[in-house]
């Protein structure tokens, strides 16, 4: 995020899948915390993308002048085809000026994160000044994430960065298309992982909790936390809005 916002900045909307619950505001917050001038809105996609219009209408509204009225980020980690597709077309229905930035990953930063997650849960250990594996309670991890067979093609290269990060075999899945939780872990157990843990590529109102949790139970694997609202995500959004103002370095090279 530019330290000093132009008095004309875009707004930032977060599109947010299903309902715009407390995981969206706990990310806005984090934000704001150290953004408070940008004019940011949360808004949910629950309605097919209605109130995405409603509100692209009001920015409109109260903006003139030229450049975009507003920034887009959806909320979500990777290629999400049905939330992607509600913000395109309520963008094209509103005739707004609005840019819609990329998903929040793939990016070391949620790698991190996943590893927190499953560090919090106790199905990894971390070095805590560096953040890397040291010993591990499991042998094979699936990153699960959501958005269909797309999402688990984009999560793949989450998998090789958490993998790095843990010394260990970690696979992508999907929880709503293929491959799929149990595919993953007969991938695992084939090259001799048994001791599995699932760790959720989603930051929370994408997927349902319990759906998670079955996945994981129906192959006795332990499961780790969603991202929520992580530190991460919220540095992400900001890297997302930030790059469409343009003149910025490239965050994936100050963060190597």
């Amino acid at each position: 995020m530019p330290a000093n916002l132009p008095p004309d900045a875009p707004a930032l909307v977060l599109a947010v899948p299903g309902k715009a619950g407390d995981v969206a505001t706990e990310v806005a917050a984090v934000i704001m915390l150290d953004n408070p001038e940008i004019d940011l809105r949360i808004v949910s996609l629950g309605d097919g993308g209605a109130d995405l219009i409603t509100e692209f209408s009001s920015i409109s509204g109260e903006r003139s002048g030229g450049g975009p009225s507003a920034v887009v980020v959806p909320l979500v980690t990777g290629p999400h085809p049905r939330v992607l597709r509600a913000v395109r077309d309520a963008v094209t229905q509103s005739e707004a000026a609005v840019k819609i930035t990329e998903p929040l990953g793939p990016h070391p930063l949620l790698a991190e994160a996943l590893h927190i997650r499953l560090s919090e849960a106790g199905l990894a250990r971390a070095d805590r000044m560096r953040l890397f594996n040291v010993t591990s309670p499991v042998d094979g991890i699936i990153v699960a994430t959501a958005g269909g067979d797309e999402a688990a093609r984009g999560a793949d290269a989450t998998a090789v960065l958490l993998a790095a990060r843990l010394t260990l075999p970690v696979v992508p899945a999907a929880l709503d298309g293929v491959p799929t939780v149990r595919d993953a872990a007969e991938r695992l157990r084939k090259i001799g992982a048994n001791r599995l843990a699932v760790a959720p590529y989603v930051i929370g109102p994408e997927a349902d909790g319990d759906r998670i949790a079955a996945a994981a139970e129906s192959i006795e694997a332990g499961c780790s936390a969603p991202l929520g609202a992580h530190e991460a995500v919220a540095r992400m959004v900001c890297v997302r809005y930030g790059a469409t103002l343009g003149g910025l370095p490239d965050f994936d090279d100050l963060a190597e």
